[in-house]
């Protein structure tokens, strides 16, 4: 039978039909065959500590037999009060208020509003927003707008609003980046940069220094410009550190968060920002209202999930499983750093990736799904952006593990230059 599902980023035109995943443990997936599938991108990188993790599950179990939606403009409770200051403690200081959203996307477009509603209720108001070329910040139409223009969002684009972009920080060419935010900000219009720190994701894992993320602050903040850093991907220990930020020393005006917020058990967002910021918004006049929510926001559940995924950095010992999977990642790496068949191998923190050389590239580069039904073949879940494919696994995963993967890039190097693939 047919199904009437829509799945996301597929053409069913060209996908096979979908098997059904009866349960997850760990690093794994397992279908309806019963094979276990290593889950070698995190189910899209929300998954930290491993597939229901015992203390994030039974959090949402006890969280069950008390609440289920409350609206939040209205009333508050427990575990969105205990998960907002567990954020404010872990976080870069100086971030004091958390606005909750309920996926990535969200909590960018909130992001970007926080911005924009800070300087409308100034006596200067700027209306302009910075973003790096290549970056992904979600779908909503903010953050389309936001994202880099393309395939992504063509049909889109009488919906979208313009924004400075600057170029990536190519090796050599890190001046030019430096140099175009300096000339964007002097025309005094700008009122934020959001950049994804250290990492662009979906924009084909290019890497760039933490000195970069340093001087594009050090010039925000001389023309009194906003930092937002999209950590919906890099939070939550995958370049590292908990947020990716704290490697450059910095600490941003507003900060996104989710995927690993809940370590990946529940959709859950949430936008960090200053006093000044909150502040901002703050008046008897009501016009000053931060205007911004969703129906699900600070789902009580969801939360309990993050407050229990709080509990789980501060019981276990995750920054130590952090550094044993970056290293783990690294000598595996290393076996393709002669091998002509790839190049550009990079890693920051958890995260590595590498460019299978093909004769085009990019997002739609014809390797990409040929690519993916190769790893599918092999009970391996790695989704190549394109010819670039990459590993995120979750923290849990096993030396054994990796082997099989990285085994299996090598195997599909070895099958596109003898034309098997």
């Amino acid at each position: 039978m047919t199904s009437p599902v829509w799945h996301p980023f597929t053409q069913h035109a060209l996908e096979p039909p979908m098997k059904r995943i009866v349960k997850t443990e760990g690093a794994c997936l397992i279908d309806e065959d019963g094979s276990r599938i290593l889950d070698a991108i995190s189910s899209w990188w929300v998954i930290t500590h491993g597939h229901r993790h015992p203390t994030i599950m039974a959090a949402i179990r006890a969280a069950c037999e008390t609440y289920d939606q409350i609206i939040f403009a209205e009333y508050t409770h427990e575990p969105a009060e205990e998960l907002a200051r567990g954020l404010v403690k872990i976080a870069p200081a100086g971030l004091e208020h958390v606005f909750y959203s309920d996926s990535g996307s969200t909590c960018v477009e909130v992001a970007l509003k926080m911005a924009l509603g800070f300087f409308h209720n100034s006596a200067a108001p700027r209306r302009r927003i910075c973003v790096m070329e290549h970056g992904y910040h979600g779908d909503t139409i903010g953050t389309m707008s936001a994202g880099e223009r393309g395939v992504f969002n063509a049909a889109y684009e009488p919906m979208l609003f313009g924004v400075d972009r600057l170029p990536f920080p190519e090796p050599g060419r890190e001046q030019d980046t430096l140099d175009a935010f300096e000339s964007f900000c002097a025309t005094g219009d700008v009122a934020a940069l959001l950049i994804e720190p250290l990492i662009l994701g979906a924009g084909g894992m290019l890497t760039y220094p933490a000195s970069i993320l340093s001087e594009l602050k050090r010039i925000a903040a001389r023309h009194d410009t906003l930092m937002i850093v999209d950590e919906v991907m890099t939070g939550w220990g995958r370049t590292g550190s908990v947020f990716a930020c704290e490697q450059a020393g910095v600490t941003p005006d507003i900060l996104c968060t989710s995927k690993g917020l809940t370590g990946g058990a529940l959709p859950l967002a949430a936008t960090l920002c200053t006093a000044e910021i909150f502040d901002a918004h703050l008046s008897t006049d009501r016009r000053r209202t931060f205007f911004h929510s969703s129906s699900y926001t600070a789902n009580p559940i969801a939360c309990a999930a993050g407050v229990a995924n709080l509990k789980v950095w501060n019981d276990e010992p995750v920054r130590e499983r952090i550094r044993s999977l970056q290293q783990m990642q690294e000598e595996r790496l290393a076996r393709f750093e002669t091998d002509p068949r790839f190049a550009n191998m990079r890693q920051v923190g958890t995260i590595t990736a590498l460019d299978l050389k093909v004769p085009a590239g990019g997002y739609l580069s014809q390797v990409g799904p040929r690519l993916r039904a190769f790893f599918r073949e092999r009970k391996l879940l790695i989704r190549p952006l394109g010819n670039v494919i990459y590993l995120m696994p979750p923290y849990c995963v096993t030396s054994a593990e990796l082997d099989r993967a990285y085994a299996a890039i090598e195997e599909a190097a070895a099958c596109f230059a003898a034309g098997q693939l």
